[in-house]
């Protein structure tokens, strides 16, 4: 399959017009290699340990000419481009190289087996529906049921073996033997949710990047917040894309081995 094709594929599947007026879904840098046969390196960021990666690839005799991530490389209209600039330094090497950058980021995490869906799926979540609905069937996070239902702590041994987050925080309880029936899960940066999960009737909300008070207020809403780390929810979504690529015919296709989590905790 040519990049266009694969592209083509992608945008009927999940649009860039879904993306939120912030976000900045698509091509990042396109470097003439629409009409090539497609070798894809997927990742969660694109940085430059990444580029790297592709570039050692190309070098190995595996002409990688497409990153496609999940995460923008750029957000901001960009004022300079300067040498020694993360930003700057992947374009150069882009052309360089012509590797093109692809990212899909908003409308991404409203599909099926996108973000949030491949987390539900992970926790058989069943009867899932989305969190916040956006288009038809589809929509921010989802919201399901475990059947059987799991104890907090068969939740919580679930998502560490399932995601092995090098921390999972969760919301004070007493009871790690509480019975939770209903779980709201959405992948990266989902506190701003609370109020959504909660008009649910969701017993735990699984997402990531909550702050201090955010936990406070999801105990007093009776609500389990558990923080599994940005990476950890996002990751296996990238996962779940590389077997779609494979899927579609795709040459050559592989998850990146230099994709990071940016966080490092002492003593683990």
């Amino acid at each position: 399959m040519k990049i266009t094709e694969i592209i083509t594929w992608f945008e009927n599947w999940a649009p860039p017009a879904w993306q939120e007026n912030w976000d900045n879904c698509g091509w990042q840098i396109e470097p003439g290699v629409l009409d090539e046969p497609a070798r894809v390196l997927i990742c969660l960021t694109p940085t430059l340990a990444v580029m790297q990666e592709a570039i050692l690839l190309r070098d190995n005799g595996i002409a990688v000419n497409l990153i496609f991530a999940h995460h923008p490389l750029i957000f901001s209209p960009l004022k300079s481009l300067r040498t020694g600039n993360p930003i700057a330094e992947m374009v150069k090497l882009a052309y360089t190289h012509k590797i093109g950058v692809y990212t899909a980021h908003t409308n991404f995490d409203q599909v099926n087996d996108g973000t949030a869906d491949v987390l539900a799926q992970l926790l058989q979540l069943k009867q899932v529906t989305p969190l916040t609905p956006t288009q038809d069937g589809l929509g921010y996070g989802r919201v399901g049921y475990l059947e059987p239902s799991l104890t907090l702590q068969e939740l919580l041994t679930k998502i560490q073996t399932q995601l092995s987050p090098p921390d999972l925080i969760f919301s004070p309880t007493e009871d790690l033997e509480k019975t939770i029936d209903k779980v709201a899960v959405l992948g990266g940066s989902g506190a701003s949710f609370i109020s959504a999960v909660v008009k649910t009737g969701a017993q735990a909300y699984l997402t990531s990047d909550c702050k201090f008070h955010q936990f406070q207020e999801a105990r007093d809403r009776n609500l389990i917040l558990i923080d599994a780390g940005h990476y950890a929810t996002e990751r296996p979504a990238c996962d779940r894309l590389v077997e779609k690529f494979k899927n579609l015919g795709v040459e050559w296709v592989k998850l990146s081995d230099k994709d990071e989590d940016f966080r490092r905790f002492y003593g683990v």
